[in-house]
């Protein structure tokens, strides 16, 4: 055998020594020695010194391939001790962390469950609610959420199920606040007011304006008129027609002009003006359908518009028969403004010089100016009244007719409707004298009336 194949037989036994056997050096150097007397040649043999060094070492190899291996067990033992004290750290630091971490956030979902509960850090305007007949408690919660008054309807209908309150809840309008606690929200749903102040029915018609209705409101003790006007201009109540006002206001004398929807409302003495404002704001939604909104769109109008030129309509106009008509002559001038470029419209004027004039704190020509529609073009910048349903209606019927003028009689409250200027100029004519005679006959009436007083008298 070679001497290069003992080299690669050594150097086997030394991978296989250090590989599978990490013994002391001192043993690996017996293991050497034992090899070597093994193989050590007989003297008796004839050993021919030109002839190539060649020894079988196929029994080393099978001696070591069938050796058992021996390991140092404290050493292994001592390898796996610390692999496990090094994996042993990361994992309870992440468990630590993680429980911390779900401890924090259970913590934060109790308190911010706990704040909506006692109504804590919420905020203290009013809304008015209004329950329909047979609703649930899933719908009221739903409703409650929809108003910005809870975050949680789970949360609440599990605390009106706890109080026992689920066929409690009283159908009709009731006001509450985001701070206040579901507690206080249930009892205020679930009771019926015992009203220490007195109901008090009034009626707004058709056709006033603002400080009118702020007057009405003031006179029956119900709020300050001055409070009303300021709450009512404010806004922000929540309501869906509310999303669809103009942003510019700045020509405007009362930016909520034309939303005091006039009806019958039944308010209570010395009652909060925010609460009588939202009442009047949530009859004024519920009167504007989707219908109405839809045709709206489709004459090109915004909310604005639309109640402007309906103010404008429930003035001119002497009875709601005419309103479509008289509508129809405001739609005809605003189709063709290079031939009418004004609305003429005298109301308007009345209104400019009797009420924003009056009301102005500083005064400003241009905002005068802007809602008299002899001086300035197209609509006015806000309604000069609060329309009625039916001069909504008439607008938004737009009536196709050719009319561009009319002209009523104050007194019977006929109306001429005209094509041409010659035609207008002619009825004008007729019902001035028509009204002269109506006012003689007046006179004559009322001196005769006062004659047979006299003479009744003298008696």
């Amino acid at each position: 055998m070679s001497d290069n194949k003992n080299d690669e037989v050594l150097d086997d036994l030394l991978e296989e020594i250090g590989a599978n056997d990490p013994q002391p050096l001192d043993e690996a150097a017996e293991l050497l020695k034992e090899a070597a007397e093994r193989h050590d040649p007989d003297p008796e043999d004839e050993i021919d010194p030109d002839a190539p060094k060649e020894f079988d070492l196929s029994a080393e190899e099978d001696y070591y391939d069938e050796r058992p291996v021996r390991r140092n067990p404290q050493r292994h033992r001592r390898k796996r001790r610390k692999k496990k004290q090094r994996s042993r750290v990361p994992g309870i630091l992440i468990l630590v962390t993680l429980i911390l971490s779900v401890s924090i956030c259970l913590s934060l979902v109790i308190i911010a469950f706990g704040k909506d509960v006692m109504g804590i850090g919420k905020d203290d305007s009013t809304h008015l609610m209004v329950i329909p007949e047979g609703s649930s408690t899933d719908e009221i919660a739903s409703m409650l959420q929809d108003e910005g008054i809870i975050r949680s309807p789970e949360c609440f209908k599990l605390f009106s199920r706890l109080r026992k309150s689920d066929e409690q809840y009283i159908a009709g309008e009731h006001f509450v606040r985001p701070n206040m606690a579901y507690e206080a929200i249930i009892e205020e749903l679930t009771t019926i007011h015992l009203e220490e102040q007195e109901t008090v029915e009034i009626t707004f018609p058709e056709g006033i304006n603002i400080y009118e209705a702020a007057d009405i409101l003031e006179q029956n003790q119900i709020c300050s008129a001055s409070e009303f006007i300021f709450y009512f201009n404010s806004g922000g109540f929540g309501f869906k027609f509310e999303d669809k006002l103009p942003s510019d206001t700045k020509l405007k004398l009362n930016r909520m002009e034309g939303y005091v929807f006039p009806d019958t409302y039944f308010f209570t003495t010395n009652m909060e003006p925010e609460q009588v404002c939202q009442k009047i704001y949530l009859n004024f939604d519920n009167k504007m359908t989707d219908e109405r909104y839809k045709r709206m769109e489709e004459l090109g109008l915004s909310l604005d518009q639309l109640i402007t030129l309906a103010s404008i309509v429930q003035k001119e106009a002497a009875n709601t028969d005419t309103m479509t008509l008289v509508a129809s002559v405001f739609w005809n001038r605003l189709d063709n403004p290079d031939v009418f470029p004004l609305l003429q419209s005298d109301p308007t004027s009345n209104y400019a010089n009797d009420v924003v004039r009056p009301h102005m704190d500083v005064y400003d020509a241009s905002i005068i100016e802007a809602y008299d529609t002899y001086q300035s073009a197209s609509l006015p910048p806000g309604a000069i009244c609060n329309p009625g349903i039916e001069a909504i209606d008439a607008v938004l019927e737009k009536f196709e007719t050719n009319y561009y003028y009319f002209i009523a009689n104050i007194f019977t409250g006929q109306t001429e409707f005209s094509e041409t200027l010659e035609e207008h100029e002619q009825h004008q004519v007729e019902i001035a004298s028509e009204e002269d005679e109506y006012i003689a006959s007046s006179k004559a009436a009322e001196a005769e009336a006062a004659a047979a007083e006299e003479a009744k008298n003298a008696e």
